[in-house]
């Protein structure tokens, strides 16, 4: 049974946010966008306990955000198989990729996986278009500091096998 969100409006505004964020990435990456121009009109589904995320590829090589519809089956779902948020996010700060079950399109798989392992987003080429070349590049550098100080922090802290401990 699915848990119902007391405000299913926030989930959907969330989901159209990330959305745009991923069109601005991929605004930036033209080998993105010609990968994803041959898969239009494909569609996409992320699945986390009971999130569900799902889009579809533009013509324009873009993702366009859908609300999922259990009548129509998408073509491609990937089912992220951790359900601890702690332990995905250790494997994230790792830089490793999560657990997930593939179902579907195997070529739009090797596609988003390409996008995975390859696109990245250039804050620095962001903050400079407000502040400049110079005081972007020192606030990334720093910002990359404090990051990579809290990924070591986290990783140290967090228990290295997440199996619940027996009592003695």
């Amino acid at each position: 049974m699915a848990t119902q969100f007391p405000f299913p409006w926030l989930i959907d505004e969330a989901q159209q946010r990330v959305i745009l964020f991923i069109n601005h990435v991929l605004m930036q990456e033209p080998a993105a966008r010609d990968r994803l121009q041959r898969q239009k009109g494909r569609s996409i589904q992320l699945v986390w306990r009971d999130f569900v995320f799902q889009c579809v590829c533009t013509p324009a090589g873009l993702m366009e955000w859908t609300p999922s519809n259990e009548s129509t089956k998408p073509d491609l779902i990937l089912r992220v198989n951790e359900p601890s948020p702690f332990v995905l996010a250790k494997a994230v700060l790792q830089g490793d990729k999560p657990p997930i079950r593939i179902e579907g399109d195997v070529q739009l798989a090797a596609e988003i996986n390409w996008l995975i392992d390859h696109v990245r987003w250039d804050v620095e080429e962001d903050l400079s278009r407000i502040i400049g070349d110079a005081p972007a590049h020192m606030v990334a550098q720093n910002a990359k500091k404090v990051v990579d100080a809290l990924r070591s922090f986290v990783l140290n802290k967090m228990p290295t096998n997440s199996a619940p401990k027996e009592s003695l």
